[in-house]
C-alpha cells in the first residue's frame, strides 16, 4: 500500500510548484490535507549526553544528515553482524511549522527505528516505540508552538534491549538473521489535516487504522469487480461535524474511471467512526505477476460542499484464491518461484537504507531473474520495499516478527502485536500475498489467533494467513498455506511451498577452479567445527546447485497429480550481512552479490522460472566465460529449458549432452579455443527455439564506468544515491571476465563516497581502492545537500583510465520540509502484462487413488502413507519391509511417487510389484522430499512395495545450520537402515 496525503484542494498549482520550484506554498486558505518530507535537515550524535531532548540543547556540533539514515551504516559488510555497533544515539531536527498550520491536527509519521525511539517535540515526551520493526507516529499538535520547533529521538539499538513496561526482550531482536542498522534507517513524514479527518493507519502508537480500499465480486475476464473504500473518520472538532464521504478511482494516468457519494453523516465531538462507500467498476486493469498496475483511490471528506480532507490511496486490485493446493492469482495457477530475503535487503556502507529507486533496481532484479514471490524473513518489511513490490508486479509474504520458533506469553504477545500493526499498516498493498505467522511453525492455538487477526482488519484482502510448516491435518485445517524451510511438501489441500532451500553459499569472485584466482571448489574453513564445502563453492557448481534443489520442485508442480507443491523460494536474492558459514563475514547465498551484480544463479533461475507454472519462454544460459589458458579441456554446462541443446564452437557443432534434472546439460572433455561457443535450444521436433552466446574478450585495455541513478538525475537531498559500475574492458569496450585489477577512485564535488565490496581486508568496505572481480564491480556515491557537478575518475596500472561526471539536481526544503517524496516519479512495470487467460499448466500425470492398504508389518498404520498428512508415517519392523496397496480402480501406472523417511541422506533399495508382476527394482535417489520412480507399464488393481536389503547414506544432502540442527532432521536418526518407512507414497497414470 502507497497512501499519499496530497493537497487535492490546492489542485494542480501545488504540483507545479511542487515539481518545479520546490519552494513551499504561501498558502492563502487552509489546505485540505498536507503531508511534508520530514527527512531533510537532521542532526545526529552517537552519544547520550543529558538535555539533548531540550530545545535550547547546542546541537551545533552534530552531524548533519538527510534520512534515512543508520547512525552505524559503515558497519554494513565490513562487519559481521554480531559486531555491529550498539547503543544511544540521539536525533534533532529544527523545523518551522507553516502558518496555515495553526488550528489543524500534525501528526508525526516515523517508518520505523531501531530498537527503541523515544520521540520529544519542544522538550516534551510525546511517545516510546520500542519493537524495532513496525510504523508508529503520533498526535503532535499539543506540543508544537508557532514557527520554529524542535524534534528530538533518543534511540537505543541494544541487542539486548528490555521492553520498558515487562522487562521482555524481543524474539527478532537476533544476531543471526536480523542485521542491527540502529537509529532512523526509515523514512519519516509529516501530516497536517483538519480536525476532522481520516485517521493514520498507526494502531499501537495511534489506536487508528485509516483507510481500507479492497474489491470484493471478481470478474476476471470482463475485467470488472467492485471497488470498497473505507476510512475511519475522527472528528477533533469541539462541536458536532456534517459531512459527506466522496470517493474517486484513478487510473494510472490521472484518468477518473469511477466516482460516487454517500449520504450527509454526523460525527459527535471527539467521535470516530467508519464510513464506507463501494461501486461496481468496469474495465480495470488487474494487479498481477510483473504487471505492477496501480490506482489512486481518492477518498475526500467535504463539509457544505468543500473538501476539508482528502487521502489517495495507491493501490491494485487482483483476485487470489489458496485451495487444492495450488496457488491461484486472477484465476491463472502460479506456482511460487522467487527468494527469501532478509527484510534489511541492506548494502555495504549504507545498510537499508537506499533511495526508493535503488529498491526498484534491486527488487526489480529478482522480478528479472523471473521471481514471483519475495518472502521477507524474520520481520516486517519497511514501507519502501513493499510499495516497490507494488510498483513491480511481485508477490510478497509478509511475517510479523520471530527468530525460530513458537513463543508464549508476553513474547508471543509481543508478535501479536507487531502483526496487528504490520496488517493494518500495510492492508492495501497489493503484492502481499501471504501473511506468515512464524519462521518457524506456530500452535493450532496461536495459528487461530493469527487468523483472526486478519479476519479482523483485513476480511477482504485476499490474502492467506499462514506459517512455516502447517503439515499436520489438524494444521492445513486452519492455516492457509504452510511449508518446510528445506524440504519439499505437497498437498491436496492448502498451498505447500518451501520457505527456504538452497542454502549453499558461493562468493562471485570464483568462476571455477581453472580461472584465477583458481579456487577449489568448496576450499574454504570448517563451520561449528565440520567441513562446510557447500559453503565455499565457485559460481559454476553454485549455479548448477541451485538448478538441482529446484528440479524437486519443479518435478512436483502443478499439473502433476492431485496432491502437488507450490513451489519454493531460494535462500537469499542478494548476498546478505547476516548469518554466513562460508570463509567470508557475511552470507553469499545470494544470486546477486551485494552491489546487486549477477552471479551464474541469477541466470539459472531466469531459464528455469520463465512461466507461472510450467516454462512458457524457453531460454539457454552457457555456465561460465570463455577466456582460458590455451589447453584447457573442462566440461561446459548449459542449463535450458529446451528440450535438447546443441553447442557450437566456432561453427562447430560438438559432440551431445548428458541432461539431468531436466535443466541440466553438461558436455564433457571441451578443449578451448578462442572465439564464439554457442549454445542452441531445440524442441522435441528439433527445432530452434532459443539460443545463447559466449566470446571470447581480449586483454584489459581500459576501464569503463557507467552510473545508474533515478529517473531524472540524482537528487541533492543528502540521501539519493548513485550506484556506479567499473569494468575492465578489451580494446572492443567488451568486458574481460577474469580481469582482477585493483582500481583507484578519485571523488571530486557535492558528494560522499561510500564505496562497495570485494574480497579483501574489511571487504574493502568504503575503501577508495578495491578490485573488480571477474571484470566487473560496483561502488555507492551518495549526494549531499549543496547541488552541482560530480566527478568521479577511475584509474588502474596498465589501463586507461576512466571519468564519469554527474549533475546533481537542487532539492527545496523550506524550513526544514519539503514536499517531493523519494519515490516521487517512479514508473509502474507492466512489462509482462495481464494476467494471461490461458492454463498456467498441461496435465503430466494423474493420480489413482487409494481404496485400501495392508502392510506385513505394523499394519494399523499403513493408511497414514495416503492420508496427506506430512507428520505421520507408517514404519515396518526389521526384515518386514513390504506394503500392499489396493487402487479404487485398476489402472495402468507410470510412476510412483514416495517420500521415506531420511529423504535428505537415505537411499532405499526398493522393488514394486503391480499384481505381482515385477515393475521396478533399484536405489532412491535422495531428495529434498519426493522421489519419483519409473514403473514399467502394467496394468492392475494392486501394489506390492518391497524394501530390498537395507538403506544405504553415503550420498547424503548435508545440510548444517546455525541456530538449531534438529531443523535438517528427517528422521533418518530414528530409522533404522533395514526397515522402511513410507511418509507418503502415491500412484500415477498417464493422462
Amino acid at each position: 500500500m502507497t497512501i499519499l496525503f496530497l493537497n487535492r484542494h490546492l489542485g494542480a498549482a501545488l504540483l507545479a510548484c511542487a515539481a518545479a520550484s520546490q519552494v513551499l506554498p504561501a498558502y492563502a486558505e487552509p489546505a485540505a490535507r498536507v503531508v511534508y518530507n520530514f527527512n531533510p535537515g537532521w542532526k545526529l550524535a552517537v552519544a547520550d549526553p543529558a538535555g539533548a531532548a531540550q530545545p535550547a540543547f547546542d546541537d551545533a556540533g552534530w552531524k548533519r544528515v538527510t534520512l534515512p539514515r543508520a547512525w552505524n551504516e559503515d558497519d554494513a559488510f565490513g562487519k559481521d553482524i554480531v559486531d555491529h555497533s550498539t547503543g544511544i544515539a540521539w536525533y534533532r531536527k529544527h523545523f518551522t511549522l507553516p502558518a496555515a498550520a495553526r488550528g489543524r491536527k500534525v501528526f508525526l509519521e516515523f517508518e520505523g527505528a531501531r530498537q527503541a525511539a523515544e520521540v520529544y517535540v519542544n522538550g516534551r515526551r510525546v511517545g516510546l516505540h520500542e519493537n524495532g520493526v513496525t510504523a508508529f507516529g503520533f498526535d503532535i499538535t499539543g506540543v508544537l508552538v508557532p514557527g520554529r520547533n524542535v524534534v528530538a529521538v533518543r534511540t537505543d539499538n541494544s541487542w539486548d534491549y528490555r521492553e520498558a513496561a515487562t522487562g521482555q526482550r524481543y524474539q527478532w531482536a537476533d544476531r543471526n538473521f536480523n542485521a542491527n542498522y540502529g537509529g532512523l534507517p526509515k523514512n519519516v513524514k509529516l501530516h497536517v489535516t483538519d480536525r476532522l479527518h481520516q485517521t493514520l493507519p498507526l494502531y499501537s502508537s495511534l489506536g487508528t487504522t485509516g483507510v481500507y480500499v479492497y474489491a470484493r465480486d471478481f470478474d476476471i475476464p470482463g475485467r470488472r469487480a467492485t471497488v470498497w473504500a473505507e476510512s475511519e473518520v475522527k472528528n477533533d472538532h469541539g462541536r458536532p461535524r456534517t459531512f459527506t464521504y466522496e470517493v474517486r478511482l484513478r487510473d494510472r494516468d490521472g484518468r477518473q474511471v469511477a466516482q460516487l457519494t454517500t449520504s450527509p453523516r454526523t460525527l459527535a465531538p471527539g467521535a470516530t467512526a467508519v464510513v464506507s462507500a463501494h461501486a461496481p467498476v468496469e474495465g480495470l486493469h488487474f494487479w498481477s505477476w510483473g504487471y505492477g498496475y496501480l490506482y489512486d483511490v481518492e477518498t475526500t471528506l467535504k463539509v457544505d460542499g468543500k473538501p476539508v480532507d482528502t487521502v489517495v490511496t495507491r493501490t491494485g486490485f487482483r483476485k487470489t484464491e489458496f485451495r487444492d493446493g495450488v496457488v491461484k492469482l486472477n484465476d491463472r495457477a502460479i506456482q511460487m518461484k522467487g527468494y527469501a530475503q532478509r527484510t534489511s535487503n541492506e548494502w555495504p556502507a549504507v545498510g537499508m537504507s537506499v533511495p526508493a529507486w535503488l529498491s526498484d533496481y534491486s527488487n526489480g532484479l529478482a522480478l528479472a531473474s523471473n521471481a514471483n514471490l519475495i518472502r521477507w524473513m524474520h520481520i516486517t518489511p519497511w514501507r519502501q520495499d513493499t510499495e516497490s513490490l507494488d510498483r513491480l508486479g511481485l508477490m510478497q509474504a509478509m511475517p510479523a516478527g520471530d527468530a525460530e520458533k513458537d513463543v508464549t506469553d508476553r513474547r508471543w504477545e509481543q508478535r501479536i502485536e507487531v502483526m496487528k500493526d504490520a496488517i493494518v499498516y500495510n492492508r492495501n498493498s497489493p503484492s502481499i500475498v501471504f501473511y506468515e505467522s512464524g519462521n518457524r511453525g506456530v500452535s493450532a492455538e496461536h495459528m487461530r489467533e493469527m487468523k483472526a487477526l486478519r479476519d479482523r482488519y483485513d476480511p477482504y484482502g485476499g490474502r492467506a494467513s499462514g506459517s512455516r510448516e502447517m503439515l499436520s491435518a489438524e494444521l492445513q485445517g486452519i492455516a492457509e498455506y504452510g511449508g518446510e524451510m528445506l524440504y519439499i511438501n505437497k498437498s491436496a489441500r492448502i498451498p505447500m511451498w518451501a520457505m527456504e532451500y538452497s542454502r549453499d553459499e558461493g562468493a562471485r569472485k570464483f568462476w571455477d577452479e581453472l580461472t584465477p584466482p583458481f579456487h577449489k571448489d568448496g576450499d574454504g574453513p570448517a563451520h561449528k567445527g565440520q567441513p562446510a564445502p557447500t559453503y565455499n563453492r565457485n559460481m559454476d557448481t553454485h549455479a548448477i546447485e541451485n538448478v538441482k534443489r529446484w528440479h524437486d520442485y519443479w518435478r512436483e508442480r502443478p499439473g502433476t497429480g492431485t496432491r502437488v507443491s507450490s513451489g519454493g523460494v531460494n535462500i537469499v536474492f542478494s548476498d546478505s550481512n547476516t548469518h554466513h558459514r562460508g570463509a567470508e563475514n557475511y552470507r553469499r547465498s545470494g544470486e546477486v552479490d551485494a552491489m546487486r551484480i549477477p552471479k551464474d544463479g541469477f541466470y539459472a533461475h531466469q531459464v528455469m522460472w520463465d512461466g507461472w507454472v510450467d516454462v512458457e519462454k524457453p531460454r539457454a544460459h552457457i555456465v561460465g566465460h570463455w577466456n582460458y589458458a590455451p589447453g584447457t579441456v573442462k566440461p561446459v554446462t548449459v542449463i535450458s529449458s529446451a528440450d535438447k541443446v546443441a553447442l557450437y564452437l566456432n561453427g562447430t557443432r560438438l559432440p551431445d549432452p548428458v541432461q539431468s534434472e531436466r535443466f541440466l546439460f553438461t558436455f564433457d572433455g571441451v578443449a578451448w579455443q578462442p572465439g564464439e561457443l554457442k549454445a542452441v535450444g531445440l524442441d522435441a521436433a528439433g527445432n530452434r527455439i532459443c539460443e545463447t552466446v559466449l566470446a571470447t574478450a581480449g586483454a584489459p585495455a581500459a576501464l569503463k564506468l557507467t552510473a545508474l541513478t533515478a529517473p531524472g538525475g540524482m537528487r541533492a537531498d543528502g540521501a539519493d544515491l548513485a550506484l556506479v559500475q567499473v569494468e575492465v574492458v578489451d580494446a572492443q569496450g567488451r568486458r574481460n571476465p577474469v580481469a582482477l585489477d585493483t582500481v583507484d577512485f578519485d571523488l571530486q564535488g557535492p558528494a560522499e563516497w561510500r564505496g562497495g565490496i570485494a574480497q579483501g581486508p574489511g571487504n574493502h568496505v568504503l575503501a577508495r581502492a578495491l578490485p573488480v572481480e571477474g571484470g566487473v564491480n560496483r561502488v555507492l556515491v551518495r549526494s549531499t545537500t549543496q547541488a552541482g557537478r560530480v566527478v568521479l575518475r577511475a584509474s588502474a596500472a596498465g589501463l586507461a583510465p576512466a571519468t564519469l561526471a554527474l549533475d546533481t539536481q537542487p532539492f527545496g526544503v523550506e524550513g526544514g520540509l519539503a514536499m517531493r517524496f523519494p519515490a516521487d516519479g517512479l514508473p509502474l512495470h507492466l512489462a509482462r502484462g495481464p494476467t494471461p487467460a490461458t492454463p498456467a499448466f498441461r496435465i503430466s500425470r494423474v493420480a489413482v487413488p487409494v481404496a485400501a492398504a495392508d502392510a506385513a508389518s505394523n499394519g494399523a498404520d499403513a493408511a497414514l502413507t495416503y492420508d496427506d498428512d506430512e507428520t505421520t508415517r507408517w514404519s515396518s519392523t526389521p526384515g518386514r519391509g513390504a506394503i500392499t496397496y489396493r487402487l479404487a480402480q485398476p489402472a495402468t501406472l507410470s510412476e510412483i511417487a514416495l517420500k521415506l523417511s531420511g529423504w535428505r541422506e537415505r537411499s532405499y533399495p526398493l522393488r514394486v510389484f503391480v499384481d505381482d508382476v515385477p515393475v521396478y527394482e533399484g536405489m532412491t535417489p535422495e531428495s529434498l522430499g519426493y522421489v519419483t520412480l519409473p514403473l514399467a507399464p502394467r496394468h492392475g488393481g494392486t501394489v506390492r512395495v518391497e524394501l530390498n536389503g537395507v538403506a544405504d547414506e553415503s550420498n547424503a544432502i548435508r545440510l548444517t545450520e546455525v541456530a538449531n540442527q534438529a531443523i535438517a532432521d528427517t528422521g533418518a536418526n530414528q530409522t533404522p537402515k533395514g526397515v522402511l518407512s513410507i511418509v507418503e507414497i502415491e500412484f500415477y497414470r498417464a493422462p
